[in-house]
């Protein structure tokens, strides 16, 4: 989903040089967003006093009801992407961009399906923690939980480094402590709740941010339809102006869009930061109501991707606004032309809030796979996983602040490549593996080095403009589809060996 790639848009227009959101300086909105600063440590010190154990700390001890769940599910799924990034990018190519979002429709479903239910009983059976225990658990292979950890942790340096520099774009918008500044407040935000509560008290502030987020989406949404007379009228301003615009591809190629769909669709399976939370649930008989919530609280959330997009390039078209110098000023543009100031400073708080649920999220995937998987790969145990876990947490964010602030351009191709990576990387082994019971420990770690390879090195050429596929044929796409081909290919050459890689345990939880 949209969170995977957390204000991309945003990222890759400033790589090239795009002057950073205007500077708000509202009293309002900076009273607004210290409150929610001030929500945030009272969540955390709750959550801290819950944390006593590595299992507390990495996946909430299993006791996470279905609401909360849901509602940081959805949080961590949108990122900031939705709120700046996404309505720009509609904003320029048309209703193209909404393939980003449609795999919604049946992602969640397909999440439920394939891979929650299984996860959450291999989570019980076996004492698991993370998305690469289940991958060698499925495999019997340390090699597999290794090779996967190290996947994950290349990935979320990039992840972390987009929505660091994304924390330093909004804070030095709404406060102007200068982007520096920004990322390191936003990362030491973070970290004061996540290196003393872990996941538990990330869950919590999620649901607390995806609850400002969904309703300050909903209400912006209105204001779009009050302000342009309705769908209706919408329709009515853009197609004199630019019919192309909404096309059922938008300005983009179909093959584009069709790649969007597919790439967000299928590669959802693959995003840690949304899997590893169905070993989070309490009850896992309460799963047949998830893909229902997570949808609708994804429908509300993404009102204003949509109504922002639409709803600027109407006002633009009939000239109500001026055209925009980058299209990532839609949303700014419009909360502080059209909205009141308290909306607006919901929507700049929930920016905040997407972004830091994000690096919550993926500091405490990394962290894990420091702390847990990389030393079960070597046939070691890390003795006290609890003060390790937060070392790690610490290390690995201050790592991601000094990328995002040093790295210039290389930023937006971070963030690019992992989202690939997450995907190619571990979509067969995972979503796959925990299907099919052909699946061998040579597939899964065959597929798992060819997303690595496939992904690293074709985002590097293009990065570098030594080499670009033709229109429309994006690279994560490529590289999840090769994976998948070599994951099946492997597994029916070395198929002899399938059965040595079930154990009967992992066999009954697939058959349930």
């Amino acid at each position: 989903m949209t969170a995977a790639l957390p204000l991309l848009a945003l990222l890759q227009k400033s790589a090239g040089g795009v002057a950073p959101m205007q500077h708000v300086g509202d009293p309002t909105i900076v009273a607004v967003a210290l409150l929610y600063f001030v929500g945030v440590v009272a969540i955390s010190v709750w959550a801290t006093r819950r944390t006593r154990t590595a299992r507390d700390f990495f996946v909430a001890g299993h006791g996470i009801g279905l609401v909360a769940l849901t509602v940081a599910s959805v949080s961590t799924s949108v990122s900031g992407f939705a709120f700046i990034g996404g309505p720009g990018l509609l904003y320029t190519v048309g209703l193209g961009a909404l393939y980003i979002v449609l795999p919604a429709s049946v992602t969640n479903v397909m999440g439920a399906w394939v891979l929650a239910k299984r996860m959450r009983l291999l989570g019980e059976v076996r004492g698991l923690m993370t998305v690469p225990d289940a991958i060698g658990a499925r495999y019997r292979s340390p090699a597999a939980q290794g090779l996967s950890a190290v996947a994950i942790l290349v990935a979320i340096v990039g992840y972390m480094a987009t929505n660091a520099l994304a924390m330093g774009y909004v804070l030095d918008a709404i406060f102007g402590v200068g982007i520096a500044w920004g990322i390191w407040i936003g990362i030491g935000i973070t970290l004061a709740y996540s290196v003393a509560g872990g996941i538990l008290a990330g869950i919590y502030n999620d649901v607390f941010q995806g609850t400002l987020m969904a309703l300050a989406s909903a209400l912006v949404f209105l204001f779009v339809l009050s302000v342009n007379g309705g769908m209706g009228g919408v329709s009515r301003a853009i197609m004199p102006a630019d019919p192309a615009f909404l096309g059922p591809w938008g300005k983009m190629t179909p093959l584009a869009a069709l790649s969007f769909f597919f790439v967000f669709g299928m590669g959802s399976l693959g995003q840690p930061q949304g899997v590893h939370k169905y070993y989070m649930l309490r009850d896992p008989r309460q799963l047949k109501w998830y893909p229902l919530l997570k949808t609708l609280g994804l429908v509300l959330v993404l009102l204003l991707y949509f109504g922002v997009g639409v709803g600027v390039k109407a006002l633009v078209a009939t000239g109500r606004m001026a055209p925009l110098a980058t299209a990532d000023a839609a949303t700014p543009s419009f909360l502080l032309g059209f909205t009141p100031r308290v909306l607006a400073a919901l929507v700049f708080a929930g920016v905040a809030a997407a972004t830091m649920s994000a690096v919550n999220s993926f500091i405490n995937i990394g962290a894990a796979a420091v702390t847990h998987d990389l030393p079960v790969a070597f046939g070691r145990r890390v003795g006290n996983e609890l003060w390790w876990g937060r070392v790690a947490t610490l290390v690995i964010a201050v790592l991601a602040a000094l990328v995002a602030q040093f790295s210039g351009t290389m930023v937006a191709f971070l963030g690019v490549f992992g989202w690939g990576l997450f995907g190619s990387t571990l979509v067969p082994a995972l979503a796959f593996g925990l299907n099919w019971e052909g699946a061998t420990k040579a597939g899964a770690i065959a597929s798992i080095a060819t997303g690595l390879v496939v992904t690293l090195l074709f985002e590097t050429l293009a990065f570098f403009k030594v080499y670009a596929f033709p229109t429309g044929v994006a690279v994560s796409g490529l590289s999840l589809v090769l994976s998948i081909l070599v994951f099946f290919a492997v597994s029916w050459a070395t198929r002899r060996t399938a059965a040595a890689s079930l154990d009967p345990d992992v066999r009954l939880v697939m058959e349930a």
